[in-house]
């Protein structure tokens, strides 16, 4: 059975309750209701598990990416608030990468529309593809590349 890992960093946890204008009102537990329907709705030739893991801790997040590496899984990785400085999560992404299995990073908001410290990504420029500002759709969409890859 093939696996994709959605990875979600800090905060991301409060989804639903923390800005609702800038984040929706839904939580991840609907957004892995959502993917899992999405998956069963492609009717693949072999199952897929979609994993979904939250943490506010780097070292766990970039521990899942270690095992995205060995396990050769594909990652869609919303970084969170980790994107704009994290060096440390971006080698451990890096290594996903350099391994040939896809990583998308995802946002649920467009990080180029809001304040300016937020532009910069350490992450985009070794993922396999970045999307962002279609909330929920990002991830979703981020499922349909990696599974089409």
């Amino acid at each position: 059975m093939a696996s994709v890992l959605v990875l979600n960093g800090p905060n991301l946890g409060r989804l639903g309750s923390r800005e609702p204008d800038v984040y929706g009102s839904q939580d991840l537990v609907a957004l892995e209701a959502l993917l899992v329907a999405d998956v069963e709705a492609m009717n693949l030739p072999e199952p897929v598990t979609v994993d979904l893991r939250q943490t506010n801790d780097e070292a766990e997040l970039i521990s899942w990416l270690y095992e995205a590496v060995d396990t050769k899984t594909p990652v869609i990785l919303n970084p969170a608030a980790f994107t704009h400085y994290s060096y440390a999560l971006r080698d451990a992404a890096a290594l996903v990468t350099k391994a040939g299995v896809e990583l998308v990073e995802v946002h649920i908001s467009n990080p180029h529309a809001r304040e300016t410290f937020r532009h910069t990504s350490v992450i985009s420029g070794i993922a396999t593809g970045v999307i962002a500002g279609f909330g929920f759709g990002s991830y979703r969409l981020a499922l349909r590349a990696v599974l089409a890859l």
